[in-house]
């Protein structure tokens, strides 16, 4: 499978016709199904809407082309770093691993902000699970990992962690046309769909004491997992059912509407982001870095929504 493929989906969720968009890429329009047919074949889904014009991404298409773009962008960066690297060879690249949640948005923001304050960074970013992000940063190929911590979350042992900024799990979903919420937890004797973290992401379990609490459970069935917020987002913005996401993540969608807050107002789970190191695999540069954000912990780099 040709990754520039994901480029030909975004060209055709831009113009919504086969012709413009093989055009846009220079393609014959043949040419340019054909191509769109073969990422389908290797997805295994439908991924364009074909029975209206112009023609829509399923919800598939949608999910495939966020992560596809990402993917993109995430190589056309690494292959960035490692020609700035080269021609500049006394430059150490810092490598940083942070959970699928916070590298889908928080991340970007925060680095460019930490730039803007520290100077420049020549930087990498490996988004995984947390389990494995803690791993390689016991095994120093990662020099600092980025988290989500909860309050009764444990401190991970031989490591010490600063705080860097704030965030929260909010439930939402999709509205109705007059702007409710699709899924309303008022409607009596209804269990809610629930779009649910999977047990590889440990930001599901900051909900357990919330939903504990409440007794929320009770009023949910679980529909879909998945480790990655930003899957279950799109699921949610498809009206698929109820997610608990970062409001860093969803704020644009509540801003415009495509997602709304449901449940009650203290429905919500507070968030500290931290950021990890192993304190025996520093070095100058990591170290500095460190002392730069050790003495601004009460203010956050990044500004609230």
């Amino acid at each position: 499978m040709d990754i520039l493929h994901f480029k030909d989906l975004e060209r055709l969720k831009r113009t919504g016709n086969f012709s413009q968009a093989a055009a846009l890429g220079n393609l014959s329009q043949p040419a340019f199904s054909r191509r769109i047919k073969a990422l389908e074949a290797w997805v295994g889904a439908t991924l364009i809407d074909r029975t209206h014009q112009p023609v829509t991404l399923t919800t598939a298409g949608e999910q495939m082309l966020e992560a596809g773009l990402q993917a993109l962008s995430r190589i056309e960066q690494e292959r960035s770093q490692i020609l700035e690297a080269q021609s500049l060879p006394d430059k150490y690249v810092v490598t940083f691993g942070a959970q699928h949640s916070i590298g889908w948005r928080f991340y970007p923001a925060w680095l460019q902000e930490l730039e803007d304050a520290y100077g420049p960074v020549l930087s990498r970013l490996r988004a995984d699970d947390l389990p494995n992000c803690m791993r390689d940063l016991q095994n120093g190929d990662v020099d600092f990992v980025i988290a989500y911590v909860g309050a009764n979350t444990a401190q991970h042992r031989m490591v010490e962690s600063i705080k860097i900024g704030e965030d929260q799990l909010v439930p939402v979903c999709k509205p109705n046309a007059d702007g409710s919420p699709l899924f309303d937890f008022d409607t009596p004797g209804v269990r809610m769909p629930f779009l649910r973290f999977g047990d590889a992401a440990p930001i599901g379990t900051h909900l357990e004491p919330l939903f504990q609490r409440h007794r929320i459970s009770d009023c949910l069935r679980t529909v879909y997992e998945n480790s990655m917020a930003g899957a279950l987002r799109i699921r949610a913005r498809a009206g698929d059912g109820v997610a608990w996401l970062p409001k860093s993540l969803v704020l644009p969608d509540l801003e415009s509407g495509i997602l709304v807050r449901t449940g009650k107002p203290d429905w919500m789970v507070d968030l500290s982001i931290r950021m990890f190191r192993n304190k025996e695999r520093s070095n100058r540069v990591t170290r500095s870095i460190w002392t730069f954000l050790e003495v601004r912990q009460s203010v956050s780099l990044v500004k609230e929504g």
